[in-house]
């Protein structure tokens, strides 16, 4: 297989969670001559001639601590070298692992999204070091978690108890909290970074062979009825996380649209919407000691038995969504991406029995929203602008979670 055709994937927050999923599962899923992940799914069009992907990856694991990201590098290794030695011994192996090994890159590259500086050097890195980027994985984030309110705790039990462990309204948020860059530090992680990200590798998107996709990564709690437009870096609100998740939805919904409104355009950056379910991470270790995260994950199957489709709970079956719009067909998505129809949110599902697959949500209000949604992306760009010509500001790290 020629190099310039393989695929340049980048996955921020790779070390951990969610993250670390989505490079377990791609790995997984090339050893297939026809990936299943690559099928259309019930909801999608059904195209007659099915994709062979020719086997060979470079994946970019973009993480803050490098000693983390050294050390999930070798694990993803010994994880990758055991599957194949399990695919080797099965009856009717094709050598298809065998040569996706011999053409695999695994490399740490490190990105703080708390730090505008090294947002745009880790672009800097990848634009120097790599032909071009075929996909990007917006999956690295956290959430400011103060507390759980156990009144509300058990309220919501009570009376909901599915939702209390699909989305749960009881976790307390910290407000105000600021980044060494002087912007709203959960906004600056879950969003602004990212977006930052996407512009400043546009350029290597548009040199993919077949154009460049951007997963952004959202959740089942992105939620519009706590957002104020007024409060954008989200530094007031007492529900950041929800907020930033929200915003995820609208602006990725806008710029997919955007792009695919660009006339006579040969290839385009492609921006999809993913959320991986109810996953067992780290995110609410802060407030959650072991026995609480025991039975945090003990209620996330009691929600599974009871019919909840949103709890993958295992972060290699969350994955299941971002690898799925990695590697499908865009042919297949383009009747749920039409510019003028509802936009949706790709999202990673099981059955009861924990049987993986996509489904799709709505993105919520998003016709009452769509005006913000433009304006985000232009105070976004203007923002950006504006850091990057502020040569005179000393160079100052913030110690971001251990979630990302």
């Amino acid at each position: 297989m020629s190099s310039s055709m393989r695929p340049i994937v980048i996955v921020t927050g790779a070390n951990g969670g969610v993250g670390y999923g989505i490079c377990q599962r791609l790995l997984v899923q090339l050893c297939e001559e026809t990936p299943s992940d690559s099928l259309p799914q019930a909801f999608e069009e059904v195209i007659k001639d099915s994709t062979r992907f020719p086997p060979g990856l470079t994946l970019i694991m973009a993480c803050r601590s490098p000693k983390r990201a050294e050390k999930a590098r070798t694990d993803l290794h010994r994880f990758f070298e055991r599957h194949v030695a399990k695919l080797r011994s099965q009856p009717g192996y094709t050598g298809r692992a065998e040569e996706l090994q011999k053409y695999l890159t695994v490399n740490v590259e490190t990105l703080d999204l708390a730090s505008i500086r090294s947002v745009i050097a880790f672009a800097s890195v990848v634009k120097a070091k790599y032909p071009y980027v075929s996909h990007l994985a917006c999956n690295a984030g956290l959430a400011s978690f103060k507390s759980i309110d156990w009144f509300l705790a058990l309220k919501q039990f009570l009376t909901e108890p599915v939702q209390a462990c699909t989305a749960p309204n009881y976790y307390t948020q910290h407000q105000g909290e600021l980044s060494a860059d002087f912007l709203g530090f959960v906004w600056q992680c879950n969003v602004f970074s990212h977006f930052a990200l996407f512009r400043e590798l546009e350029s290597s998107f548009a040199k993919a062979p077949e154009g460049g996709r951007v997963i952004w990564c959202s959740s089942l709690e992105a939620r519009p009825n706590f957002y104020d437009p007024e409060d954008w870096q989200l530094r007031k609100t007492e529900h950041s996380y929800e907020s930033s998740k929200y915003q995820i939805d609208i602006i990725a919904t806008a710029l997919d649209r955007k792009a695919l409104a660009r006339k006579g355009a040969q290839t385009v950056t492609r921006h999809f919407v993913s959320q991986p379910g109810v996953s067992s991470t780290s995110v609410a270790a802060a407030i959650a000691g072991p026995i609480l995260d025991w039975l945090k994950v003990l209620s996330f199957y009691f929600a599974r038995l009871c019919g909840s489709q949103h709890h993958p709970i295992s972060p290699f079956k969350g994955a299941i969504a971002v690898v799925h719009l990695m590697l499908v067909p865009l042919t297949c998505l383009a009747y749920l991406t039409q510019p003028n129809g509802p936009p949706v949110r790709f999202g990673s599902e099981t059955d009861r029995w924990g049987n993986e697959r996509v489904g799709l949500t709505p993105v919520t209000s998003w016709l009452k929203h769509q005006d913000e949604a433009d304006s985000l992306i232009q105070k976004c760009d203007k923002l950006l602008d504006d850091l990057k010509n502020e040569a005179s500001r000393p160079l100052e790290f913030e110690t971001a979670s251990e979630k990302m």
